[in-house]
C-alpha cells in the first residue's frame, strides 16, 4: 500500500506535464511474485516494488515514461527503451541516423549526465543493414538492443520527504532524451 501511494503521487505531479496520461496503480505497478500455485518455492521472484508510468501504462515505457523502483538497499531511477520490439527498435535505429545531432544533444544534455552515468543495454555485433553499420561507425550506440538508463540512490530516501521530489528530478533530467525516443518509436 505505501508504495501504491507513492506511485499515485507521482502519477498525479506527471499528469500536470503530459496529459497523454491516463493510468492508474494497476496499470504502472509490476507484480513480486510468479505463478506459484505448484511451485514448491513460493518465495516471490522480486523483493523489491517497482512501476513504470508511460502513457500506456508500464508496458510503453519507451513513450516517455519513468521507471523507479525501491527495495532492499537500493532505490533505482530510470527510463529510455528497455527490451523494445523489433519495430520500435527499428525505429528508434532509423530516428537516431535522421537525426544524429539532436540525439548527440540528448545524450550529451549537462542535466542528464549529472543524474545518469551511461546509456545501457545489450549490443549486437552486426545490425541488420550496410547502412546502419556505416552509420554506427560515427553514433556506436545503434549497436544497442535496449537504450535505457538509471541511478541509484540510497534506500535512506525511502524514509525521507524527499523521495517524490528526487524521482521528478531524475525525470526531468531525462526530458531531452526521454522525448527523443518517445518521438522515435511513436
Amino acid at each position: 500500500e505505501p508504495f501504491a501511494l507513492i506511485v499515485t503521487a507521482v502519477i498525479d505531479e506527471l499528469k500536470k506535464e503530459d496529459s497523454r496520461l491516463n493510468v492508474n496503480n494497476k496499470s504502472t505497478i509490476f507484480r513480486i511474485n510468479r505463478d506459484i500455485r505448484f511451485s514448491k518455492d513460493k518465495s516471490p521472484y522480486k523483493l523489491n516494488r517497482s512501476a513504470a508510468i508511460a502513457p500506456n501504462g508500464k508496458k510503453s515505457i519507451a513513450q516517455g515514461g519513468i521507471y523507479f523502483e525501491i527495495g532492499p538497499g537500493r532505490v533505482a531511477i530510470g527510463g529510455g527503451a528497455f527490451q523494445p520490439d523489433k519495430e520500435e527498435l527499428q525505429s528508434l535505429r532509423d530516428y537516431i541516423v535522421s537525426h544524429p545531432k539532436a540525439f548527440r544533444k540528448a545524450v550529451e544534455d549537462e542535466k542528464f549526465n549529472e543524474h545518469f552515468d551511461e546509456i545501457f543495454g545489450d549490443e549486437n555485433k552486426r545490425l541488420p543493414s550496410k547502412e546502419l553499420m556505416a552509420a554506427a561507425a560515427i553514433e556506436p550506440l545503434l549497436f544497442k538492443k535496449s537504450m535505457y538508463f538509471f541511478a541509484e540512490e540510497s534506500p535512506d530516501l525511502v524514509e525521507s520527504d524527499q523521495l517524490l521530489p528526487t524521482i521528478l528530478e531524475y525525470h526531468a533530467a531525462a526530458k531531452p532524451l526521454r522525448d527523443f525516443i518517445a518521438k522515435a518509436v511513436s
